[in-house]
C-alpha cells in the first residue's frame, strides 16, 4: 500500500468533481444524470466515455476503460498513482507530501547502466577535456543553463566507459545496452568523442542517446543508440516529460522533428514543444501528442522531407481524430535555424498565426502540378478528395471545398458528388466484447455485480466455492477482501484502494464493457451462480471419468460411475 491512508485517498478524490477534471482534459457534454466525451484512450469517434458525478468513476462502453479521476490522470499523463494523488490533491486544495516516488523499473540492469553513463558523459563534460566540446556548444548558442537542463555530456576516448560498465554489471547487459561493443580485442565504447544528448522516456529516465560530432570528420553527423528493451522509439516522445504541463496550461503542444530543434525553443522561452525523434509518427506516438493539449501545431522542417513528413505525421493524427494545425518556414530552415537567424519574435508570430492542416495539403498537392493542364488538374481534384475524406471536421472541409472550387473555376458540388457519403471509422478488434462461453459470462457477471452490491459479495461468499477463470477470481477475492476490511462496497473506493493495479483494472475494464445493466435481480445473481458451480461439476465428472479408465476393479469403477451420477443430477443447466 501506499504511504497515505485509504482515508485520506478518498478524502483527496472527494475533494475535486470528476466532471471538473475530466472536463479540462477533454470536452463533456451533459446528458441525463451523466455526462459523456470522446474517449481518450482508444479511437473513439463518438462521444462514449460517461463520467458519472454521483459515483466519482468514469466508464467507456466502447474500451471498457474505468476508473475514478486518479486513473484517468494516470492513463491520460502517463504518470504513477501517487503522482496523480498529488495532482488531484493540489487542485482540490489539499497539502499532502507524497515523498520521493519509486517506480517499479522494468529491465532495472540497463536503466541502472544509462544512469551511471549520464553521470559519466555529464562529468567528462565539466572536466578540463570538455573544454572544446563546450566552446563548440557556447558557439551554437547552447549556454551553461541549456546544458544543465538537458543534461547534456562529452564521450572521451574509446573504451572507457566500456571498462566501467563490465567491472560493475554482466556482460550480456552491457552489451543490451547499445553503449558498448565487442571484438577480438575486447570491449570497446560505440560512442566517443562525440557530445552526448540523452534521450529520455516518457518519465524522463534517460533510455538512449545522440551522439554528435565536434572536433573531427566522421560520415554521420549525429550516432544514435540503436532500439533496446528500454528504447523504442515508435513509443517515445522527446522532451514529453518537461513539455506535458506546459503543453496542458496553454493547451496547445507544437510537434518539431529533431531534439536540437526543441533545445533551441527552450533557449527561447517556448517549452510546450516535443520532437518525434526523428521517425514518422507512429499510433502510439499520435495517442500521446492528442492527450498533450487540444491544440496541435506541427513545425517540421522548411524543405521538401520536411513538408513530406508534415503529411504524414497530420494523417496519422487525423486517423485518431485530432485536427491538426502547421507552420511552414522559409528558405527550407529547420526551427532551430529559423531561430537563431530571424529571431524568437518571428517564430512566435508563426506560432500565433498556423496554417489549417487543409491550407497545408492543398500546397502540398499542387506542388509539381501544372494546374492549366486537365490531367493535373484532375490528378489533384481526386487527391484532395482522398484528402478531405479522411477529415471529420465538418466547417474546415466545407471551407476547403469553396475555397478550391473558387481558385479551380469548378462547381463545388463537383467535389461533394465525390466525397464519401459514409464515414464511420471501424473501431479496432481489440475493444470488442470478448466473452466467449456461457460460463465465462456467469463469472464476469457476478463480479460486475459483486462491485456494486454488498448482497452479491455475501451471496459469493456464501454459494461460491470456486471461480475457475483466473483473472476474475483473484478480483472476486480482492472485492471480497476489501467487503470484509472495510464493511462497505464502492466501485470507486475499491479502484482506489488496489492503486489501478494493472492486473485488477484490466480485469475490471473487462467486466465493464461487457456488462452494462445497473440492476439485478436475486433470480439472476443465483442463475451466474448456478453456472459456476454447473462449470466446477463437470470438470469433477470429467476428472473422474478420466480416473474410472485407469481402474481394474469393477467395484471401484461403479462407485465412481455411482458418483458421477449424483454430480450429473447436481447439475441445473446441463
Amino acid at each position: 500500500m501506499n504511504a497515505l491512508s485509504q482515508e485520506k485517498i478518498n478524502e483527496i478524490r472527494n475533494s475535486v468533481n470528476i466532471v471538473d477534471v475530466i472536463s479540462s482534459y477533454i470536452p463533456l457534454t451533459p446528458k441525463g444524470k451523466n455526462y459523456f466525451g470522446v474517449c481518450p484512450f482508444h479511437d473513439d469517434n463518438n462521444p462514449s466515455m460517461s463520467v458519472s458525478p454521483s459515483k466519482q468513476i468514469y466508464k467507456c462502453f466502447s474500451c471498457g476503460a474505468t476508473g475514478t479521476v486518479f486513473k484517468f490522470i494516470m492513463d491520460y499523463e502517463n504518470v504513477s498513482f501517487m503522482e496523480a494523488v498529488k495532482k488531484v490533491a493540489d487542485m482540490g486544495g489539499i497539502t499532502v507530501n507524497i515523498g520521493k516516488v519509486h517506480k517499479k523499473r522494468e529491465f532495472p540492469a540497463l536503466r541502472e547502466i544509462y544512469d551511471l553513463s549520464l553521470k559519466f558523459y555529464i562529468n567528462n563534460l565539466n572536466t578540463s577535456a570538455g573544454k572544446e566540446a563546450k566552446e563548440y556548444l557556447n558557439s551554437r548558442n547552447i549556454n551553461e543553463n541549456v546544458i544543465k537542463e538537458f543534461q547534456i555530456g562529452l564521450a572521451l576516448k574509446k573504451d572507457v566507459l566500456s571498462k566501467i560498465l563490465i567491472k560493475k554489471f554482466k556482460p550480456e547487459d552491457v552489451l543490451k545496452s547499445g553503449l558498448v561493443g565487442k571484438n577480438d580485442r575486447g570491449y570497446y565504447d560505440l560512442f566517443y568523442e562525440r557530445i552526448m544528448f540523452p534521450l529520455y522516456d516518457l518519465e524522463g529516465n534517460p533510455v538512449a542517446y545522440s551522439g554528435r560530432i565536434y572536433n573531427r570528420q566522421d560520415n554521420s553527423k549525429y550516432f544514435n543508440t540503436r532500439e533496446t528493451e528500454i528504447f523504442k522509439k515508435g513509443e517515445l516522445i522527446y522532451n514529453y516529460h518537461r513539455a506535458k504541463d506546459e503543453s496542458r496550461r496553454k493547451n496547445q503542444v507544437i510537434v518539431m522533428e529533431g531534439f536540437m530543434d526543441v533545445i533551441r525553443a527552450y533557449t527561447v522561452g517556448i517549452k510546450n514543444v516535443i520532437a518525434t525523434m526523428g521517425t514518422a509518427v507512429t499510433d502510439i506516438q499520435a495517442h500521446l501528442i492528442k492527450r498533450m493539449a487540444k491544440e496541435i501545431i506541427l513545425c517540421f522542417d522548411g524543405d521538401e522531407a520536411g513538408a513530406k513528413a508534415t503529411m504524414a505525421c497530420s494523417n496519422e493524427l487525423i486517423k485518431i481524430g485530432v485536427t491538426p494545425k502547421v507552420i511552414r518556414l522559409e528558405d527550407n530552415l529547420d526551427p532551430d535555424e529559423y531561430i537563431q537567424k530571424y529571431g524568437k519574435e518571428a517564430f512566435e508570430r508563426k506560432i500565433n498565426n498556423p496554417i489549417s492542416v487543409m491550407d497545408f495539403k492543398l500546397s502540398y498537392l499542387k506542388s509539381g502540378k501544372d494546374l492549366n493542364s486537365n490531367v493535373d488538374k484532375a490528378q489533384y481534384i481526386n487527391e484532395l478528395i482522398a484528402e478531405l475524406n479522411k477529415i471529420d471536421d465538418d466547417i474546415l472541409k466545407e471551407l476547403t471545398i469553396k475555397k478550391v472550387a473558387t481558385e479551380l473555376d469548378i462547381d463545388d458540388n463537383l467535389i461533394r458528388r465525390h466525397l464519401d457519403k459514409k464515414e464511420v471509422k471501424q473501431i479496432k478488434k481489440n475493444i470488442q466484447p470478448i466473452i466467449t462461453t456461457k460460463y465465462e459470462k456467469a463469472e464476469s457477471s457476478l463480479v460486475y455485480y459483486m462491485l456494486k452490491s454488498p448482497e452479491v459479495i455475501s451471496m459469493y461468499n456464501n454459494k461460491v466455492t470456486y471461480i475457475p477463470t483466473k483473472e476474475y477470481r483473484l478480483l472476486a477475492r480482492e472485492i471480497s477482501a476489501f467487503y470484509k476490511h472495510f464493511g462497505f462496497i464502492n466501485e470507486a473506493d475499491f479502484i482506489d484502494y488496489i492503486e489501478c493495479e494493472p492486473e485488477l483494472m484490466a480485469t475490471i475494464n473487462k467486466v465493464n464493457k461487457n456488462n452494462s445493466k445497473e440492476t439485478y435481480t436475486l433470480e439472476e445473481i443465483e442463475d451466474y451462480i448456478d453456472v459456476i458451480k454447473d462449470y466446477n461439476i463437470q470438470e469433477e465428472i470429467k476428472r473422474l471419468t478420466n480416473k474410472m479408465k485407469d481402474l481394474t476393479d469393477p467395484l471401484d469403477k461403479a462407485k465412481i460411475a455411482e458418483e458421477i451420477v449424483g454430480l450429473k443430477k447436481e447439475c441445473k443447466y446441463v
